[in-house]
């Protein structure tokens, strides 16, 4: 499992533009600013999927600044966070300490970062994009992680969303679709799986008709 880091100091120091190409440092940067960049809700999908689910644990994969996480632990799960960036964790780790939940949140790299075996009886991938080969690979982790009849809730945008300027990678290779997750989470069973336009309200950077695909995923 990815290693557990301190939240980081009040000063952050931001990322200079010449190093943007580098994921990390640009969301670092991203993250830096007082701001929650996709706000301090939870994702809404995720709201209507978990509020009858009872307490379990539960992992939450690039999990930004801590909305979700946050909101899973206030259900009263035992949640886990992973987020590529140490500004995330560490607003992450303010907004828990604010609304009086505990997160275990940890900083890692996906590419990287080993899941576990039959672990978690939630996965939560909320607008995860990575590159195919690191989804690849992280899906395949994923399945491993779930614990037998555990769950693997997916929102991430499709190719319809590069051309819209609601937010969402501008990448066809970040994005995703049900054939390539059908393909990449197998031997999952699909008890939810659409893919649509639905409006996207999340913070400044969010906003706005969004193309997406939803899953809910069980391992048998």
């Amino acid at each position: 499992m990815c290693a557990k880091r301190k939240a980081a100091g009040p000063s952050q120091v931001l990322v200079s533009q010449m190093s943007q190409m580098d994921p990390k440092a640009m969301w670092e940067e991203r993250y830096a600013g007082p701001d929650y960049v996709y706000g301090t809700d939870p994702n809404s999908f995720l709201l209507t999927v978990v509020e009858q689910l009872a307490p379990c644990k539960v992992l939450c994969i690039a999990e930004g600044e801590g909305r979700n996480a946050v909101y899973l632990a206030s259900l009263g799960h035992q949640v886990t966070s992973v987020e590529l960036t140490e500004s995330g964790v560490a607003k992450t780790l303010a907004l828990a300490k604010e609304r009086g939940q505990v997160v275990d949140a940890r900083q890692g790299d996906l590419a990287t970062c080993d899941f576990g075996q039959n672990q978690w009886d939630l996965v939560v991938s909320i607008f995860a994009h990575t590159p195919r080969a690191v989804r690849i690979a992280v899906h395949e982790r994923v399945v491993r992680a779930l614990k037998p009849g555990g769950k693997f809730v997916l929102e991430a945008y499709t190719p319809d969303q590069i051309a819209r300027d609601t937010g969402g990678p501008k990448d066809f290779d970040l994005t995703m679709d049900l054939e390539r997750l059908r393909e990449e989470l197998a031997p999952l069973v699909f008890d939810h799986a659409v893919e649509l336009v639905r409006p996207v309200v999340e913070g400044p950077l969010h906003s706005g008709e969004g193309a997406v695909v939803q899953i809910i995923a069980r391992k048998p």
